[in-house]
């Protein structure tokens, strides 16, 4: 049986599970948070989440991971079948990640954990990426219902466990709403909170919430 490394704060870490869980792929859970010690470093080479153990070894990496687990597994398909539609999916993925998730990232600390402030030059660079970004969204995406189009794919996995995250952050430290101008990914957003996959992982997320909020204040401290 597969198992999923990870912990249920992880955006990354629930895009694969919800991967698992919408295909209905058997799957096990197992605690994992990334640091530098080689116990983790045996797992996984960066110390990073998530990762898929399977039959030949361990996966990293979350686009890695999930074109693994949508050749190799049944149930339903996340990637068209059309070659070009595989590739226009995938792209619509990377630029959600590149131009979206990572630059609201570096202002995560300061927005969802209440660390340190994020450093100016940063926070600008980040709002800059984001106001690109979400343009870049608003005119490649599709949102018919789904990002791209029709049918649920990996794109709506990036979309729905980042683009929340970014607006969160547009909206705390930019005074931004980054989804004025996009109803379609408003309407997407509400569309996959109702899925009861989606539901289920909020639910472990929420149960595991004060456990890794004390686990980043005490590493917080031990910084300092």
């Amino acid at each position: 049986m597969l198992k999923l490394y990870g912990f249920a704060a992880s955006n990354y870490f629930n895009m694969v599970k919800l991967a698992l869980l919408e295909k209905g792929v058997p799957f096990e859970t197992v605690p994992f948070h990334g640091c530098q010690n080689p116990d983790i470093l045996a797992v996984s080479p960066r110390g990073k989440v998530p990762v898929l153990e399977t039959a030949q070894g361990f996966l990293s990496e979350t686009d890695a991971i999930l074109d693994y687990i949508e050749e190799t597994q049944a149930g339903i398909a996340l990637l068209p079948a059309d070659p070009f539609a595989r590739a226009s999916v995938r792209a619509l993925a990377k630029e959600i990640e590149l131009y979206i998730e990572l630059p609201a990232r570096v202002c995560y600390v300061e927005v969802f954990f209440g660390g340190r402030p994020t450093p100016e030059a940063l926070k600008a660079k980040a709002e800059r990426d984001l106001i690109k970004g979400f343009a870049a969204l608003k005119h490649r995406a599709r949102f018919a219902p789904y990002v791209a189009g029709e049918q649920f794919t990996l794109a709506d996995l990036y979309f729905f466990y980042s683009v929340d995250l970014a607006v969160d952050v547009g909206k705390r430290l930019f005074d931004i709403d980054f989804l004025s101008e996009i109803p379609g990914a408003k309407a997407l957003l509400e569309r996959l909170a109702d899925n009861p996959n989606v539901q289920k992982i909020a639910a472990d997320r929420r149960a595991e919430a004060p456990a890794f909020l004390a686990r980043v204040r005490a590493v917080g401290n031990s910084n300092n």
